[in-house]
């Protein structure tokens, strides 16, 4: 919060320039027109916006390059096995010609290989819903782009404000309200160095512009407080759309790359202008807002206002025009710019409500209460339940789903999220079928403590995973009958876990979350329901509500057709992360489709815009990710983990493995070690059970 202190004194600094003074020695507030004096400045603002590429290539959702083929993403199983074979055969001694013929003869193989390739993806894009798929995507970005730059050129467009009555006299009123507010206060010190210097160099910049290669523009050579003043217009542009699709989130990531604007600084204005909406919106009776109000019909209830109308009606509310110039035009704009960009979303408590989701209340009203009726216990639970006093500090633009992939405890649902900060985004944790989640966690640490697993283990790694599994490895019958303790809890859980990611779905197209993004974040059977989730958006052609995703040891297909269909309701970043020594999965994922490969394993071939991020070096087993949540996080980059909960995370990831190494099972009877698990996974999920919080689902916030 400092840097955005410094900023704002910066940008709303008095004295610093003879020419932020009006002939009657007031402030003069700032707008993009200020800002942006000249028509060259204008212009490349508007190339800015135009240029800057999609969030994803459109049209790869069917589109194969043959330059970017990675031949080992079909059949890395089947490379494997033959590893494994050639591994048993003795060598034999080859003559000298055929030696040189060798590579010649590889580079061959390689090539139909790849062509083989080419022709399986070509032929499963030219699907019937694969191609629907793609023509709906373009569709939908086409129209977003068209809003956006059309609502950008309106205002960088707009006439003269001494052309505009309205707008003139808005501003006089905003003018003498802000020279009485300062004859209250004493002038501010100049903070120039301090802001600038807290933009260089920072490391979150740094990981941004590797994400998003920034555009060369002119307006990089403004000072750091117009910099952010640009960005802070143009999220308040995006807003006035009457909703903060995830293309909109994605392009405010990409403007501040090209600006040089840390990423902590937008999610810092972005919570500011959370907070002014909502305060603001406190003060509007429902009396003001039948007046206020424009017919649904007509164009200009759209963001279609004048400036010069929406700064008017703003400041005819004195409360309104407090919340909005003060909170929000802490950065420098005054209320008439401020609310003069935010259109019509500055005068409506009800375009408010839409765009939080009636103030979040959504997220926890009767809609849930319905989705529990399809899935058990579907519920968002709050990752930082704010207190009555404190509830508007919480609320965001954005929001996080943080979802577990098994449980031993209820808590368990919430508990590894909270390595998200509250200040970057509204966080909360999916729970859903608590009593198969129970099960299976109770069934994992069983099995991994166990003799069974000790063994199977040995097998697999003594081989390649993939050619074990794929090999159908066989158990004894002792030690196969231990391995159906976990079979069944897992393949319950996965069909539980598919169910409610149509269930999360439907939530999103429905708006609980209301017109703001969404990231998705999940673990084990967490990245099942995500994966889910995303193919029922994409069966559903629902565009524009998930901003990001990260998928932790999923065990989902690592198939590249089927991650091109949910790449492409995903503008912002899709990571798969896995690790290569997660034997439990693969040993479990063994009665699956293997030949599609297992994506908490592998890297997933072929999708552009995927990030793989390899974290066998910190997992070496299963269980351990729920420990690593925060500590993954930070090594993917997502915006906003708490180094102090990651720390503690870490404490209690040492704790279990000391446990367990004091633990370790020896050697015992096969089907006595199977009966014994069954029994204690009863035990521990009936325990569990019998505890649990009533009722299951949390209590409404008032209204």
């Amino acid at each position: 919060m400092e840097m955005l202190s410094g900023l704002k004194k910066l940008a709303g600094g008095r004295g610093e320039k003879q020419d932020d003074h009006d002939e009657k020695g007031g402030t003069e507030e700032k707008s993009l027109t200020t800002i942006l004096p000249t028509h060259e400045d204008r212009a490349s603002l508007l190339l800015l916006v135009v240029d800057s590429p999609a969030p994803f290539e459109v049209g790869d959702v069917t589109h194969v390059d043959p330059t970017k083929l990675e031949i080992s993403g079909q059949s890395e199983n089947e490379l494997n096995v033959s590893d494994e074979k050639a591994a048993e055969e003795p060598a034999e001694q080859q003559p000298a010609e055929e030696t040189a013929a060798k590579p010649e003869e590889g580079s061959q193989k390689a090539e139909q290989k790849a062509q083989k390739r080419r022709e399986q993806l070509t032929k499963a894009f030219a699907k019937d819903d694969i191609v629907a798929l793609k023509k709906a995507s373009i569709a939908h970005f086409d129209q977003w782009r068209e809003n956006v730059l059309e609502r950008v050129g309106e205002v960088v467009n707009q006439k003269a404000d001494d052309e505009d009555p309205a707008m003139k006299k808005a501003k006089e009123e905003e003018s003498h309200r802000r020279n009485d507010n300062d004859q209250q206060q004493q002038p501010m010190a100049s903070t120039t160095g301090t802001a600038a210097a807290a933009l260089q160099d920072d490391r979150g910049l740094i990981d941004l512009q590797k994400l998003f290669p920034p555009q060369h523009t002119p307006l990089r050579d403004l000072d750091d407080a117009h910099r952010v003043l640009v960005l802070h217009s143009l999220l308040l542009l995006f807003l006035s759309l009457e909703t903060y699709q995830a293309e909109s989130r994605v392009l405010m990531l990409r403007l501040a790359s090209a600006l040089a604007v840390p990423p902590r600084v937008l999610a810092e204005d972005e919570g500011t202008v959370a907070k002014g909406l909502l305060e603001a919106a406190k003060h509007m009776s429902a009396d003001e807002q039948k007046n206020e109000r424009v017919d649904k019909n007509s164009t200009a209830r759209k963001w279609k206002v004048g400036l010069g109308a929406a700064a008017g009606a703003v400041l005819r509310h004195p409360l309104l025009a407090a919340g909005v110039g003060t909170v929000m035009g802490g950065l420098g704009l005054g209320a008439t710019a401020t609310a003069g960009y935010l259109g019509a979303l500055a005068g409506s408590a009800p375009l408010v409500g839409v765009l939080f989701g009636a103030y979040g209340g959504k997220m926890t009203g009767e809609m849930i209460d319905e989705y529990a009726k399809q899935v058990e216990d579907f519920a968002f639970l709050p990752v930082h339940p704010p207190s009555k006093r404190e509830k508007s500090e919480t609320r965001h633009l954005r929001v996080a789903i943080g979802i577990s992939g098994w449980l031993l405890l209820e808590s368990e649902v919430v508990d590894p999220w909270k390595a998200l900060l509250a200040s970057s985004t509204e966080s909360f944790a999916l729970r859903f079928e608590l009593e198969a989640m129970l099960n299976l966690g109770n069934a994992l640490t069983g099995y991994v403590a166990s003799y069974a697993w000790g063994w199977a283990k040995k097998e697999i790694i003594s081989r390649t995973i993939f050619a074990a599994l794929s090999s159908a490895l066989t158990l004894p019958y002792g030690l196969a009958k231990a391995s159906r303790v976990i079979d069944n809890p897992f393949s319950v859980a996965k069909s539980r876990s598919d169910k409610a990611g149509a269930v999360l779905a439907d939530a999103l197209i429905n708006k609980v979350q209301g017109e703001r993004p969404v990231t998705l974040i999940g673990y084990s059977m967490g990245s099942r329901v995500i994966y889910a989730c995303l193919n029922e958006l994409a069966n559903r052609k629902a565009f524009g509500l998930v901003e990001s995703v990260c998928l932790i040891g999923a065990p989902v297909p690592s198939d590249t057709v089927a991650w091109r269909r949910i790449r492409s309701v995903v503008p912002g970043r899709i990571v798969n992360v896995y690790s290569t020594k997660d034997y439990l999965l693969g040993y479990l994922y063994r009665t699956s489709s293997l030949q599609y490969g297992v994506a908490g394993l592998q890297t997933v071939h072929d999708v552009e815009g995927v990030e793989n991020v390899d974290v066998s070096d910190l997992v070496d087993g299963h269980t351990q990710y729920r420990f690593l949540i925060g500590s993954i996080l930070q090594k993917v980059g997502v915006e906003g983990v708490d180094a102090e909960v990651v720390e503690q995370q870490m404490r209690s990831f040492r704790r279990e493995e000391e446990k367990k190494k004091k633990g370790e099972a020896g050697e015992k009877s096969p089907e006595a070690e199977a009966e014994e698990m069954e029994r204690e996974i009863e035990r521990n999920t009936a325990k569990e059970k019998a505890i649990m919080r009533k009722p299951l689902l949390p209590p409404r916030p008032s209204a």
